[in-house]
């Protein structure tokens, strides 16, 4: 079983056998409030009606279409759906099934980006201490918790480095909102390029709110510094939205609610309320035009999943209802 102790699992089972809005149903007939919404994905609540009968309808008319050369409708509805709240120019999508794949996506998508400009020695990457990207082996590459690394540490990605982390309880204790101590810790990204050169790193990969390692919100302008950093040394910014998208902070992203506009945006959990599994990863224009461009003919990314778009997971969206 995935992030379990499964030998106390077996001694012990925790089954769950029902859910239905904010509760779930144990094996032994209690009523468990679900404080979690699930892992941070059930954003709409459980078996929202709308949702699972927009997937039983679609069961019932195409359960699968191979995304390889072929296309359905309800993906491009999607797309275009989501296209419509996104933040500034953020205009193409690309899915997957997890958050984890999107990672890994966008991380593809920032070195074929590169090699379109003609500079594809721009393949460091640069994540934060204690950050979550998922499992695949880029994202455990650029995450930063270390008990998730340190069983796979000989075969991650070599060339990348990581950010301090904000939290700062020295200063910042019982901080309201933001905290107003800790946008200079941006700066250490400055460092970075200083010392590696600019010309080398292809992007800096962020969890706006830091999720899995215990809710870390960022510093007052520390978002903001990122940005310009990123803007000036010509430095794809990817924000990592899995867990902040589709509402979560009162907004539909935190680009949304911080005011800053990522190059790339990775999400997943909320874009089907976790009914079916699905990812995303969405760029802006120009990315997605130098890397379409480049290509003279034929396939222009080597890169897709067989159930990238899936059908069902396009049919399951709750979010338009509450954002």
């Amino acid at each position: 079983m995935p992030f379990t102790a499964n030998r106390a699992f077996k001694r012990a089972p925790r089954m769950l056998v029902a859910a239905k809005g904010m509760y779930y149903t144990a094996a032994d007939g209690r009523q468990i409030l679900d404080g979690a919404a699930g892992l941070w994905c059930v954003n709409a609540g459980h078996c929202r009606e709308s949702i699972t009968a927009a997937i039983r309808e679609q069961a019932g008319v195409m359960d699968y279409a191979p995304p390889f050369q072929m296309g359905h409708p309800l993906a491009f509805e999607l797309a275009q759906q989501l296209v419509r709240m996104l933040p500034g120019d953020i205009d193409h999508v690309f899915f997957g099934n997890s958050g984890s794949e999107a990672v890994d996506t966008a991380l593809k998508i920032a070195l074929a980006y590169w090699q379109s400009r003609g500079q594809p020695q721009r393949v460091r990457f640069v994540g934060r201490s204690r950050g979550y990207h998922g499992v695949g082996f880029g994202g455990i590459a650029v995450g930063g918790i270390e008990a998730n690394r340190k069983q796979f540490a000989g075969q991650l990605l070599p060339a990348v480095d990581h950010l301090q982390h904000t939290h700062d309880l020295s200063r910042n204790a019982y901080s309201r909102g933001q905290p107003r101590h800790g946008a200079e810790l941006a700066n250490e990204l400055e460092t970075l390029v200083q010392k590696h050169g600019a010309d080398t790193i292809a992007a800096v990969i962020i969890e706006p709110v830091a999720g899995s390692t215990g809710v870390l919100i960022p510093p007052v302008g520390y978002l903001d510094r990122i940005r310009e950093i990123c803007d000036r040394h010509d430095i794809l910014l990817i924000f990592d939205e899995v867990i902040t998208g589709f509402g979560r902070l009162g907004a539909p992203f935190a680009a949304d609610k911080f005011g800053v506009v990522p190059d790339l945006m990775t999400v997943a959990k909320g874009i089907t309320n976790a009914t079916v599994p699905m990812g995303a990863v969405c760029v802006r224009c120009g990315i997605y035009d130098a890397v379409v461009n480049a290509s003279a003919s034929g396939i222009e990314l080597f890169h897709g999943y067989t159930y990238s778009g899936h059908p069902l997971a396009a049919a399951a969206r709750g979010w338009p209802e509450y954002l």
